[in-house]
Protein backbone atom coordinates (compact mmCIF):
# COMPACT_ATOMS: atom_id res chain seq x y z
CA UNK A 1 0.00 0.00 0.00
CA UNK A 2 1.42 3.25 -1.34
CA UNK A 3 0.78 6.59 0.10
CA UNK A 4 2.33 9.27 -2.02
CA UNK A 5 2.74 12.95 -0.23
CA UNK A 6 3.63 15.92 -1.59
CA UNK A 7 4.11 19.87 -0.48
CA UNK A 8 5.87 20.51 2.86
CA UNK A 9 9.31 23.66 2.73
CA UNK A 10 10.25 26.29 4.86
CA UNK A 11 7.97 28.99 6.16
CA UNK A 12 8.34 31.57 8.23
CA UNK A 13 5.73 31.60 11.47
CA UNK A 14 2.50 32.65 10.73
CA UNK A 15 3.10 31.34 7.00
CA UNK A 16 0.83 28.30 5.55
CA UNK A 17 1.58 25.10 3.57
CA UNK A 18 -0.34 22.63 2.17
CA UNK A 19 0.08 18.62 2.46
CA UNK A 20 -1.02 16.26 0.05
CA UNK A 21 -1.36 12.66 -0.02
CA UNK A 22 -2.57 10.46 -2.97
CA UNK A 23 -4.15 7.00 -0.93
CA UNK A 24 -4.68 3.97 -3.15
CA UNK A 25 -8.32 3.40 -3.91
CA UNK A 26 -11.25 5.17 -2.13
CA UNK A 27 -10.59 6.99 0.69
CA UNK A 28 -13.90 5.52 2.01
CA UNK A 29 -12.18 2.47 1.78
CA UNK A 30 -10.14 3.16 5.09
CA UNK A 31 -11.37 3.15 8.15
CA UNK A 32 -9.37 6.05 9.21
CA UNK A 33 -7.02 8.37 7.67
CA UNK A 34 -4.50 11.55 8.84
CA UNK A 35 -1.78 12.90 9.53
CA UNK A 36 1.22 12.16 11.93
CA UNK A 37 4.24 14.13 12.70
CA UNK A 38 7.32 13.40 14.10
CA UNK A 39 9.32 16.59 15.50
CA UNK A 40 12.90 16.32 16.44
CA UNK A 41 13.64 13.88 19.46
CA UNK A 42 10.27 13.50 19.93
CA UNK A 43 7.71 10.96 19.53
CA UNK A 44 5.35 10.72 16.94
CA UNK A 45 2.09 12.23 17.25
CA UNK A 46 -1.14 12.26 15.36
CA UNK A 47 -2.18 15.70 14.14
CA UNK A 48 -5.56 14.82 12.36
CA UNK A 49 -7.76 11.76 12.18
CA UNK A 50 -10.46 11.11 10.33
CA UNK A 51 -12.73 8.70 11.07
CA UNK A 52 -14.72 7.80 7.96
CA UNK A 53 -17.81 5.47 9.66
CA UNK A 54 -19.46 8.51 11.44
CA UNK A 55 -17.14 10.86 9.42
CA UNK A 56 -16.14 12.61 12.54
CA UNK A 57 -12.36 14.60 12.37
CA UNK A 58 -9.97 14.59 15.38
CA UNK A 59 -7.40 17.48 15.96
CA UNK A 60 -4.83 17.56 18.78
CA UNK A 61 -5.51 20.61 20.89
CA UNK A 62 -2.02 22.54 19.29
CA UNK A 63 -3.46 22.52 15.89
CA UNK A 64 -7.17 23.27 16.14
CA UNK A 65 -8.03 26.47 14.45
CA UNK A 66 -5.07 26.50 12.45
CA UNK A 67 -4.94 23.25 10.41
CA UNK A 68 -7.98 21.72 8.43
CA UNK A 69 -8.10 18.02 7.02
CA UNK A 70 -9.57 17.69 3.80
CA UNK A 71 -10.29 15.24 1.27
CA UNK A 72 -10.96 14.56 -2.13
CA UNK A 73 -12.30 11.65 -2.89
CA UNK A 74 -13.02 12.20 -6.95
CA UNK A 75 -9.13 12.31 -6.91
CA UNK A 76 -8.53 9.44 -3.80
CA UNK A 77 -6.56 12.41 -2.14
CA UNK A 78 -6.24 14.59 1.57
CA UNK A 79 -5.03 17.03 2.40
CA UNK A 80 -3.91 19.44 5.06
CA UNK A 81 -3.96 23.00 5.00
CA UNK A 82 -1.67 24.70 7.28
CA UNK A 83 -2.11 28.30 8.61
CA UNK A 84 -0.58 30.38 10.99
CA UNK A 85 2.69 27.79 11.47
CA UNK A 86 4.27 27.99 14.43
CA UNK A 87 7.98 26.84 15.45
CA UNK A 88 6.91 24.22 17.41
CA UNK A 89 4.86 22.98 13.93
CA UNK A 90 8.47 21.66 12.62
CA UNK A 91 8.64 18.16 11.88
CA UNK A 92 8.25 15.80 9.19
CA UNK A 93 4.70 14.94 8.35
CA UNK A 94 3.04 11.45 7.58
CA UNK A 95 -0.15 10.74 5.71
CA UNK A 96 -1.53 7.70 6.84
CA UNK A 97 -4.32 5.28 6.86
CA UNK A 98 -6.12 2.57 9.41
CA UNK A 99 -6.73 -0.60 7.88
CA UNK A 100 -7.66 -2.36 11.50
CA UNK A 101 -10.31 0.07 12.95
CA UNK A 102 -7.94 0.90 15.91
CA UNK A 103 -9.48 3.31 18.18
CA UNK A 104 -8.70 6.71 17.23
CA UNK A 105 -6.28 7.39 20.32
CA UNK A 106 -4.19 5.11 19.17
CA UNK A 107 -3.77 6.92 15.29
CA UNK A 108 -3.41 10.17 17.81
CA UNK A 109 -0.86 8.40 19.63
CA UNK A 110 1.19 8.00 16.25
CA UNK A 111 -0.26 4.53 15.31
CA UNK A 112 -1.14 3.43 11.87
CA UNK A 113 -0.61 0.52 9.22
CA UNK A 114 0.26 2.38 6.32
CA UNK A 115 2.16 5.15 5.63
CA UNK A 116 3.70 7.85 3.39
CA UNK A 117 7.31 8.72 3.17
CA UNK A 118 6.89 11.43 5.18
CA UNK A 119 7.61 15.51 3.72
CA UNK A 120 9.67 17.95 6.20
CA UNK A 121 7.80 20.93 7.78
CA UNK A 122 10.43 23.58 8.67
CA UNK A 123 8.99 26.82 10.55
CA UNK A 124 11.82 29.76 11.11
CA UNK A 125 12.30 33.13 11.31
Amino acid sequence: LQLVESGGGSVQPGGSLRLSCAVPGSTLDYYAMGWIRQAPGKDREGVVCFVTADSSTYYIDSVKGRFTLARDDAKNTMYLQMNSLKPEDTGIYYCAVDLSGRPTAAFMRGTSDAWGQGTQVSVSS
